[in-house]
């Protein structure tokens, strides 16, 4: 069964401390074409469309486009903070394979 991706309370955070929402802005979790593994991530800040998926948390919104959702059924999409910078960050048990940049993904 598809689920909708999750959004943690950590990412939520992240957003906030950004102030995403001050600025009137939502954080787009999309997938494109391209990248080393066939799919790429494209995550930033950007309005919200009247056909997204709306994932709301902490005063903070995640959207996902229709063409990209069922990429992103089941996925968790976190926030990571490590000695190699901080970034969010997508677990897609959808993904067959992915590589290291953690960016790029197949299917």
């Amino acid at each position: 069964m598809n689920l909708p991706p999750k959004v943690t309370p950590r990412a939520f955070e992240r957003l906030a401390e950004i102030g995403a929402s001050d600025q009137g802005k939502v954080l787009r979790v999309a997938v494109e074409g391209g990248g080393c593994s066939g799919f790429q991530y494209d995550i930033g800040l950007d309005d919200a469309r009247d056909d997204d998926l709306v994932l709301s948390g902490e005063g903070e919104t995640v959207v996902v486009d229709p063409v990209s959702l069922p990429f992103l059924a089941n996925a968790v999409i976190d926030f990571s903070e490590e000695l190699i910078g901080a970034r969010f960050v997508i677990e897609n048990p959808n993904a067959t394979a992915s590589c290291g940049c953690g960016t790029s993904f197949s299917i």
